[in-house]
């Protein structure tokens, strides 16, 4: 049983080779179908597939690979001539083949779906020989042909040995090249890698002890393991090391599914396909590569009659490009289509609230085109099931940058668009400059480093000048903005008499120099990733171990440059345009404001609060394992709120007498939280600095001039065993509310009242990030604020009017009126203000009402995928 489990993995991983090949050469044949050779090959995948699914007796996938097996041969034979129409019916059969090759491996069957009407479609295809065989037709040479008993075993699903089936082989022996390959698992040669980056630590270790000693056996014993380790560690990392043709071969039937589905003509060309990379970058890069092809072939690309008009041939080219420079890869996507507008960009930024218009009118035409990596970006005029939902560059982006590389892109208007990605070969061993600033040590990739400079004497101040206030090197005839490491890290540097060493680097396309105490050697590091506690700090990109056992940081050069201001920052410039613009408009927001253990300033909204009450101790009882208080003729529980911050415990007793409680009534239910001290009420401009990782608590934000805690009542809730809101709430459950809101506080707040009632909700800040939800979740209901940007509340209800699927989901208006929209949105007496406690209220009551109404279908039932 074993046995034939093992072979029927090998039958799979085989057989998705075997495919992954044929989409790349049935396409490259629809543009060579006089390459004999290459249909030869075409035929030989097939047969392979079909002569062994026979003998394991998959007769599925052997009737439908035998059908597509006669039409090839058709082919091969020169009976007939190759069109789009047979490699289609071709291309679907790879599919089908690939659907139950994934059944196999899930189940180890072949699943119920038998292929019927394929297989009756192939059939249909090869007894209908259209055209005679002439010139122009796709033969083989009669030397290479089988013979007809060959043909005859072929044709009857038995696999004959004839040329055909078999590749001749050199002076007529068997081929030795599967013997001399062997398939080794994933996971074991990551063992492999880990364990030499171990290996390379412990031998730095040694190098370096060795050095402080004077012991010939001991030096001679340790270069003796430096040069086997370096000779291991190269061999395993080859075994890593795959040709960016392993994820490139895909993209041919990508390109051509799409030029067929956009109804344009696209011919791709790929060099450099033999660029090796790390399997983990391969892998890393594989979805942004796909994303920015299809990006080009729907965006980039014109249709073939708008190309004409332009003076173009109606075909476009998409090429993709992959080279070696500097110990990084550099890939490159270029189409010669419609290119980009930088100012219809800027345009569409502050039509959807990205930018603020004094912003849009400072940003140059760089930092334009890198506007379509903010999220939700999109230029598109409608969405299509290709891209347009903004969705996706931003992705590119961030894993790229993930793996330490970087993304460029430059565009003309009329001429094309180039997307030009540089990434490191390999993340797991890397050579290093180890520098000193401070008493500590860093560490310097040197994939980023130029040139080492060193000044002495008179030359520091002759060539160190200063241009308005910042320093610069003058170097070769040029400045070079410089930066102090001790400055940004926030180090005391150590001066060593008056000598400057200057490690001179390069970010993205812009060079800068960094002032650092002292340089020592360069080495080869194991990178390891920094705990999630330093994932925000933009000036490290990791850390390694060095040969006394100590820990170095890894330096960022573009988080450096950005931090100590040498390098334009253009996204991070953008990102804090928009943010300055939000914080512009501050709303003022009613809060209670109480202390409790220790944590002096915490604050929740007063429009969920019912009362401020103050209550004897002695009045305070128990009821079985909680504190109870009679209260207007009802048990009020209460929960302690010091007790549940710092122990996670609900009750204990208070010390204070009387005990301050904060009451909150859901008319059908109330819950007191008894805290230390009730401090104020005020009407503030808040701003929400930072989310909290501490259990209980939403976030911190600036109230006034001083920084409070925002409560999580919910948590409180559901820690005190409270169903909160129950009575209006408790037909939430499996409700989806979509609240769309420009500010997320906001948007917290509200949330949080949903979510203790029940609902299920998804945000959005903008109207295109509404659209966006609306196409992926099926929400139920919409509440929206009425100055959502760009255009407002109203524009999100016509959007939502004009699409069928969602003109019946229910719409209500945060900021004090209460539009609906559909036969099916329940009837209110009056407006609700989303903002006071009726507000709170009439949006439950509002929501409530929709259980009694019949439903419509879901809102965005049929969901896109993004992009």
């Amino acid at each position: 049983m074993d046995d034939e489990q093992d072979l029927i993995r090998e039958f799979l991983v085989e057989s998705n080779e075997n495919l992954s090949r044929l989409d790349r050469d049935l396409v490259e044949l629809e543009t060579r179908p006089q390459d004999a050779q290459l249909l030869a090959s075409v035929f030989r995948t097939i047969h392979t597939i079909k002569g062994t699914c026979g003998f394991l007796g998959f007769s599925t996938l052997e009737r439908i690979s035998h059908q597509a097996e006669s039409l090839l041969s058709q082919l091969r034979d020169g009976r007939r001539t190759l069109d789009p129409g047979l490699v289609s019916l071709i291309l679907e059969t790879v599919d089908a083949t690939r659907k139950v090759l994934g059944s196999i491996e899930a189940t180890g069957k072949e699943g119920p779906e038998q292929f019927e009407n394929l297989a009756d479609r192939l059939r249909e295809a090869a007894e209908r020989i259209d055209f005679p065989c002439g010139s122009g037709q796709v033969g083989i040479e009669a030397g290479n042909d089988a013979s007809p008993a060959a043909q005859a075993a072929t044709e009857s699903g038995v696999a004959a040995n004839s040329d055909v089936a078999t590749p001749p082989a050199a002076n007529g022996k068997p081929s030795a090249a599967a013997d001399s390959n062997i398939r080794v698992g994933v996971v074991l040669l990551d063992k492999l890698m880990d364990l030499v980056g171990e290996l390379v630590l412990i031998r730095n270790q040694i190098l370096q002890f060795t050095a402080e000693r004077d012991d010939m056996v001991l030096s001679s014993t340790s270069q003796r393991l430096n040069l086997i380790t370096s000779e291991l560690q190269e061999g395993v990392m080859k075994t890593r090391m795959q040709p960016i043709g392993v994820i490139w071969n895909k993209l041919p039937r990508v390109v051509r599914d799409l030029a067929v589905g956009l109804g344009k003509q696209i011919r791709l060309e790929m060099d450099g396909a033999e660029t090796e990379l790390d399997r983990t970058i391969i892998e890393a890069i594989k979805d942004p590569l796909v994303h920015l092809v299809r990006n080009s072939c729907d965006h980039g690309i014109e249709p073939p009659e708008v190309r004409q008009r332009c003076g173009k041939p109606p075909q476009g080219k998409l090429l993709l490009r992959a080279y070696h420079e500097g110990g990084q890869v550099n890939i490159e996507i270029s189409d010669d289509g419609a290119g980009m507008d930088a100012a219809r960009i800027k345009q569409t930024a502050m039509e959807k609230g990205i930018l603020p218009l004094e912003m849009v009118q400072r940003i140059n035409e760089r930092e334009a085109l890198n506007l379509i990596f903010r999220p939700g970006f999109s230029t598109a005029a409608s969405v299509s099931n290709v891209s347009g939902r903004g969705v996706g560059m931003d992705v590119v982006k961030t894993h790229i940058e993930k793996i330490g590389g970087t993304v460029d892109i430059s565009s003309k208007p009329g001429e094309g668009t180039t997307v030009k990605l540089r990434i490191p070969l390999t993340l797991a061993i890397i050579p290093g400059l180890v520098v000193n600033c401070g008493g500590e040590r860093f560490v310097i990739p040197q994939v980023s480093l130029l040139e080492l400079v060193h000044l002495e004497g008179d030359a520091v101040d002759r060539r160190i000048e200063y241009v308005h206030g910042t320093p610069v090197y003058r170097r070769r005839g040029k400045l070079l903005p410089i930066s102090y490491l001790s400055e940004v890290v926030g180090l005391k540097a150590e001066r060593r008499g008056d000598a400057v060493s200057i490690v001179v680097l390069q970010a993205e396309d812009r060079q800068y120099g960094l002032v650092v105490d002292g340089i020592s050697d360069t080495q080869e590091i194991v990178v390891k990733p920094l705990g999630k506690q330093l994932k925000g700090l933009s000036l490290y990109a990791g850390a390694t171990i060095m040969g006394d056992g100590r820990v170095a940081l890894i330096l960022d050069v573009q988080g450096i440059g950005q931090a100590s201001g040498v390098l334009e920052e253009t996204r991070e410039q953008v990102r804090r345009g928009s943010e300055a613009a939000d914080r512009a408009e501050h709303e003022l927001h009613r809060l209670l404001l109480f202390r409790a253990g220790a944590y002096e300033r915490i604050a929740i909204p007063l429009s969920i609060v019912a009362r401020l009450e103050e209550f004897p101790r002695s009045s305070i009882e128990r009821a079985g394992d909680a504190m109870v208080v009679q209260y207007r003729q009802r048990i009020l529980p209460l929960v302690v709120l010091r007790n549940l911050l710092e122990s996670g415990e609900a009750d204990g007793i208070s010390t204070a007498d009387p005990a301050q409680v904060i009451v909150f009534d859901d008319g059908d239910q109330r819950l007191g939280i008894v805290v230390d001290q009730i401090l104020d009420i005020a009407e503030q401009a808040i701003t929400v600095r930072q989310r909290s990782t501490r259990k209980g608590f939403l976030g911190s934000a600036v109230v006034g001039t001083r920084v409070a805690d925002f409560l999580d009542v919910d948590h409180v809730l559901q820690a005190s065993a409270a169903r909160w809101f129950q009575g209006t709430g408790a037909s939430g459950k499996e409700k989806t509310v979509l609240l769309a809101d420009r500010s997320p506080f906001a948007r917290g707040l509200t949330r949080g009242t949903l979510e203790m009632s029940g609902y299920t909700v998804v945000e959005a800040g903008n109207l295109d990030q509404a659209m966006r939800e609306l196409e992926q979740h099926p929400v139920d209901a919409v509440l929206v604020a009425e100055d959502l940007p760009p255009r407002g509340a109203g524009a999100l209800a016509d959007a939502m009017h004009s699409r069928p699927e969602w003109a019946l989901i229910p719409v209500m208006d945060l900021a004090g009126w209460d539009k609906r929209r559909g036969a099916h949105a329940p009837q209110a007496s009056e407006t609700q203000d989303g903002d006071g406690n009726g507000g709170r209220t009439g949006i439950l009551s509002f929501l409530s009402g929709l259980q009694d109404q019949p439903q419509p279908e879901p809102a965005g039932a049929a969901h896109g995928d993004k992009e």
